[in-house]
């Protein structure tokens, strides 16, 4: 069922119960930014504090995915919109399950379908793998373009993997002043 407006698929995600992470959550992590964004980052599901604050990446990878965000001109306050694939914690911060992505991804194409953006960032393999292509590897791929539907799709490391493996931040730095290079080249505001 299409939701035509934010605060109706806001309102109706919020109580959602199509799978079993519902059972344990303390938030529905819904998303955050502005609503009219041409960017849009997803990540793969929130951890524990996203859980307790009920916004997506406020943790250590959030505070460093923000940081990266504002040195390439994004921001999760002006200008791009971050959601995730699910809206409930995993329980220990696991990879959400196919079912549990599954049940999910209506509240995203609702949620991509009332935004419109015209670049999709994909934090992580889970989103990356579930929104670009199955075999699509970060570690190859990121930071490269793919048309779908109309809209340009990237990948990047998921900030989390950057706290554990820094070499790779650079890279993700590239990724991020991309999008910012791309939406610059479309013309869409930042």
């Amino acid at each position: 069922m299409a939701l035509t407006t934010w605060e109706e698929l806001e309102q109706t995600c919020l109580n959602c119960q199509k799978c079993a992470l519902a059972d344990t959550r303390t938030n529905v992590v819904f998303g955050v930014g502005p609503r009219d964004a041409e960017v849009m980052c997803i990540g793969e599901g929130p951890g524990e504090n996203e859980d307790k604050q009920g916004e997506p990446f406020v943790g250590r990878s959030g505070q460093l995915l923000d940081k990266m965000l504002e040195y390439a001109g994004l921001s999760r306050k002006k200008n791009i919109y971050i959601a995730n694939m699910v809206k409930c914690r995993p329980p220990q911060n696991r990879d959400p399950a196919p079912d549990e992505i599954a049940a999910c991804m209506g509240w995203l194409r609702n949620q991509t379908a009332i935004l419109r953006p015209a670049i999709i960032v994909c934090i992580g393999r889970i989103a990356a793998v579930s929104l670009i292509q199955k075999d699509f590897k970060v570690t190859k791929q990121h930071g490269q373009f793919i048309e779908k539907n109309g809209t340009l799709m990237t990948g990047t490391f998921h900030p989390a993997a950057l706290l554990r493996n820094p070499v790779n931040k650079p890279a993700a730095m590239e990724d991020l002043l991309g999008v910012a290079k791309k939406a610059q080249e479309l013309g869409l505001p930042l």
